[in-house]
């Protein structure tokens, strides 16, 4: 054994194959009951952009749920509601008069973020329910007032980042609850796209025009400018109207990770990116990188996020959240969850990268008998992984489980599983790390009590 590899014994385990487990989704009480008039629950959407028309399409899906009226600032989308859900749909521009409907349930809030605030205090204040999309506010500071709000009206509100309601989420957190991957050692995450709609390219109708648009409305209370279909129809890249990045995917991302782990947040965030492409008049980066410090809990131990989102992404895309533990980790994209088991050796290693060599003959053989007597009983290769995937089922739709929630707490009081104080947890940390970025510092953020510190 004067050189060359070392002979170490042989303690080998095969490989479990790997499983693929269909998660299906426990039956809704709502679902399959027939409703009489009385039973109805009567929605109006208040922006009916794309996720306007997303969310009422789901929302239409729930039993007894039906759509009375809809408030857009562009005819053209009041003209496509009635032909696509009926002529019976009240349309207006201006949503008070939504607001002022005594035959109004719930409020889907679609708009642009810096109205979130508004129109979600003054609903509650009428005694509406409200599905509001996320992010939760525009600024941070805006998301007290509407904890409030909600607490005084004592009316639902459901925040939008529907992957809560997942049941491929549920599961990571029954995992991750069971001891499935040790304890959290740091997550990655990342929301990659490369494509111009991706991007917030969003089409602009030919016939935009200050006729058909009320661009005042619009405004509110941002910086009055021009006329300007482009800022209208593509507010996102905006920070007058839009949170960017951060409000748009950060937001899922902590949501996600703050259900499946059950924290209430980062305490530090540091925020770097740039707008490296798409110099198209935005005023908002197209890559944003942030790392985040989670504080210990009763639930985790203190861990390290790390975040991105890129809108370059070379058409190499990666979506979801990677959970690294001390004995594995979890992947989650889309409906999938892959849990891998790697827990780091229970025993000290040796023989890679030739350290034993650096010893003299002698010590070597030494070293060796005295490792093969205390560790040659130990059972399997503990870095041979064992890997599971759990799906949701084809067609799942958790923006559906998310609705059902919503339309669950307006009739019985059921809990709703993402609340405004919930909503403020994700939104903040995301926002904050636009604060980083835009003033170039580390933010610190109290997870508990909610303030900036």
């Amino acid at each position: 054994m004067a050189g060359g590899s070392i002979a170490i014994p042989s303690i080998i385990s095969s490989k479990a194959s790997a499983q693929k487990i269909i998660i299906n989704p426990q039956p809704h009480a709502l679902e399959n009951k027939d409703y009489n008039a009385n039973d109805k629950v009567r929605l109006a959407a208040i922006g009916t952009g794309i996720i306007g028309f997303y969310n009422i399409r789901t929302a239409l899906k729930v039993s007894g749920v039906e759509l009375v009226a809809a408030c857009d600032l562009y005819d053209g989308r009041l003209t496509q509601v009635k032909a696509e859900f009926g002529n019976q749909v009240k349309t207006t521009k201006n949503y008070k008069d939504i607001l002022a409907m005594d035959d109004v349930d719930v409020v889907l809030i679609a708009t642009p973020d810096h109205w979130h605030d508004h129109i979600a205090i003054e609903a509650m204040e009428k005694g509406k329910a409200v599905y509001l999309e996320k992010p939760m506010v525009h600024k941070i500071e805006e998301g007290y007032a509407i904890i409030d709000a909600a607490k005084k009206a004592k009316v639902p509100i459901q925040i939008g980042s529907q992957g809560v309601s997942s049941i491929v989420h549920q599961r990571a957190h029954e995992l991750y609850k069971s001891g499935a991957i040790g304890d959290i050692v740091m997550i990655d995450a990342a929301y990659d796209r490369h494509s111009t709609l991706g991007a917030w390219q969003y089409s602009i109708p030919p016939d935009a025009s200050p006729e058909n648009i009320d661009w005042n409305q619009f405004l509110g209370d941002a910086p009055k400018v021009a006329f300007d279909p482009v800022r209208f129809f593509r507010w996102r890249n905006y920070q007058d109207y839009g949170t960017g990045i951060t409000g748009d995917l950060y937001v899922h991302l902590i949501s996600w990770i703050n259900n499946i782990v059950k924290s209430n947040g980062p305490n530090k965030i540091y925020a770097s990116g740039g707008l490296r492409y798409w110099k198209d008049g935005r005023n908002v980066p197209d890559i944003m990188m942030a790392l985040m410090d989670y504080p210990a809990t009763a639930n985790h131990q203190a861990f390290n996020l790390s975040i991105r989102v890129n809108f370059v992404a070379g058409g190499q895309t990666e979506n979801g959240l990677r959970i690294v533990g001390s004995e594995g980790s979890m992947l989650l994209r889309g409906n999938s969850l892959i849990v891998s088991k790697t827990p780091m050796p229970k025993k000290p290693e040796y023989g890679g990268y030739d350290s034993l060599l650096t010893f003299p003959e002698s010590t070597r053989n030494e070293f060796i008998e005295a490792y093969k007597q205390k560790y040659y009983t130990v059972s399997g290769n503990l870095q041979e992984p064992n890997e599971v995937t759990y799906q949701a089922p084809e067609g799942y739709d958790d923006r559906y489980d998310h609705w059902v929630n919503l339309i669950a707490a307006v009739r019985d009081g059921s809990t709703i599983v993402e609340d405004a104080t919930y909503g403020l947890r994700a939104a903040a940390p995301s926002l904050a790390a636009n604060i980083s970025y835009f003033e170039d510092k580390i933010v610190h953020w109290d997870p508990d009590k909610m303030k900036l510190m």
